[in-house]
């Protein structure tokens, strides 16, 4: 467990990569299951993973060099390879994402695949937004997701509704 300025983060790896980023809320209905998981506090990808978004909350760091293993689906997996591309302090909607993956009409899909992000914040589903530019659907808490946009861009005003 890690502390953060958006609450306390479990961090899971696989031998391939980070896993999971979890917030503390007890078992999550799409929290990975891996056979080969490790927790392990002095594993090198966790310690690695800790020191990045130490220095990410720190307005240190603005990209991850981590390995990821992402467990989901194929669409999923695209879903979220799509949003390691948005930079740093900016924002995309679902609709943006639905059509850089090549699928237009798969609005609703992009934003159930960004819900089940298994690493958020490194893989930054808050950085997707509503079309309105409104605060919608984040695994973590609309107050966190506003807390990490606000972390970004400090002239940012995200609203939740």
């Amino acid at each position: 467990m890690m502390r953060s300025p958006v609450g306390e983060l479990k961090l899971i790896a696989s031998d391939r990569g980070l896993t999971a980023v979890l917030w503390d809320y007890g078992e999550s209905d799409h929290t990975p299951v891996v056979a080969t998981s490790i927790e392990s506090n002095d594993h090198p990808i966790l310690l690695e993973a800790e020191k990045q978004l130490t220095e990410y909350f720190e307005k240190k760091r603005t990209t991850f060099t981590l390995e990821l293993d992402f467990i989901g689906t194929e669409f999923q997996k695209k879903v979220w390879h799509a949003m390691l591309t948005i930079p740093f302090g900016e924002t995309r909607t679902y609709g943006q994402i639905a059509k850089q993956i090549g699928i237009p009409d798969a609005v609703r899909a992009v934003g159930g695949a960004a819900n089940k992000n298994p690493i958020p914040i490194i893989a930054p589903c808050h950085r997707v937004i509503g079309a309105s530019g409104k605060l919608v659907g984040f695994g973590g808490g609309l107050q966190n997701k506003s807390i990490l946009l606000q972390l970004e861009d400090s002239r940012r005003n995200p609203t939740l509704w």
